[in-house]
């Protein structure tokens, strides 16, 4: 019955919440703050950031915030700065609403690293299991697969302003241009791929405009999911292709029905455990070299230049994976 109280209140529960919990907690050497904790995504991130940590005997957790709260990531960074952590890791919500904090946990000799935020200023390294142009040209190269190469398609981020979702729409619509010009996007991109009745919804008007509507591809976890819905419901998913990344478990009954075809995703599981093992080179006084060797990932580009570092490991999400991506609670 949350809904019922003012949004005031809800946000000061929900802060009171995060301090309580993060008050029974000791600082870990290695601590990993995520947009939002209790969700499958960040429940597999945290099963690899504890398998890390026990194999390089370097104590690690993750504090999840009660919702995905900008300030509430900033109130659990300054907890561990007061702890005194070694290293700080956070998957943010806000990149720019960190910077502040990150300053002041540098200035405690706290290494602080970033996922997901490769833009990220304040941070000693940012780490990527793909390259944005990797992962916006392999949806891309499966849409079009899917499309046969041709004709009219619509794009989904999650929000227009959010950098990351339109730089993979950017290297995907430049990917097409190059390699399939018989394709076309029917319009500007959307930005509903956050919300699944936007998505649904979009799904719909389009469908309605634009009969020969033959592809949609989303960049947004509730995007692919609210077009497969629009599509399964229409009764068109032998006409109309929906590729993009979603959660596994949310979205295996449209992959087995062929609402979506296929999406790709980093194992979030992986991420926790370079999340710690990066982490614990740090503690160690090491910085990361190009071409260095990640167990579970390989060999990755670092750029120093810009403080981060790039592997290319992604799962893709299909008729084939789906069943053991679910048993992985994703």
């Amino acid at each position: 019955m949350v809904h019922l109280f003012p949004k005031t209140l809800v946000r000061a529960l929900a802060a009171c919440a995060l301090v309580g919990a993060s008050a029974t907690a000791f600082a870990e050497d290695i601590s990993v703050v995520v947009k939002i904790g209790g969700i499958p995504w960040f429940n597999a991130m945290e099963a690899g950031i504890k398998k890390a940590g026990t194999e390089l005997k370097t104590p690690s957790n993750m504090i999840g915030p009660t919702e995905a709260d900008a300030a509430q990531q900033v109130r659990a960074v300054e907890d561990l700065i007061a702890r005194k952590a070694k290293v700080i890791a956070v998957v943010p919500n806000d990149a720019k609403a960190l910077e502040p904090v990150f300053k002041r946990a540098k200035d405690a000799g706290i290494k602080v690293i970033t996922h997901e935020s490769p833009e990220q200023k304040g941070a000693d390294w940012n780490i990527e299991l793909t390259s944005v142009a990797g992962f916006g040209e392999r949806h891309m190269e499966s849409l079009a697969k899917a499309m046969g190469g041709e004709g009219k398609y619509a794009l989904y981020v999650g929000s227009l302003t959010v950098p990351l979702h339109n730089a993979w729409a950017d290297a995907a619509i430049a990917y097409q241009k190059a390699r399939y010009p018989k394709m076309k996007l029917v319009s500007d991109r959307f930005g509903v791929a956050e919300n699944l009745d936007e998505s649904i919804r979009t799904t719909q008007d389009l469908m309605r405009a634009n009969a020969d509507l033959k592809g949609i591809l989303a960049f947004g976890s509730q995007g692919p999911v609210g077009a497969g819905r629009a599509v399964l419901d229409a009764k068109k998913t032998s006409k109309v292709a929906v590729v993009g990344p979603f959660s596994p478990g949310q979205g295996a009954k449209l992959i087995k029905e062929g609402a979506i075809r296929e999406g790709f995703i980093w194992n979030p599981s992986l991420a926790g455990e370079v999340i710690v093992r990066v982490g614990k080179m740090l503690i160690d006084g090491k910085e990361p070299t190009d071409g260095m060797e990640i167990p579970g990932l390989g060999k990755v580009a670092v750029d120093k230049a810009t403080r981060n570092i790039r592997g290319q490991k992604l799962e893709p999400i299909n008729k084939q994976t789906i069943d053991t991506l679910v048993g992985m609670g994703l």
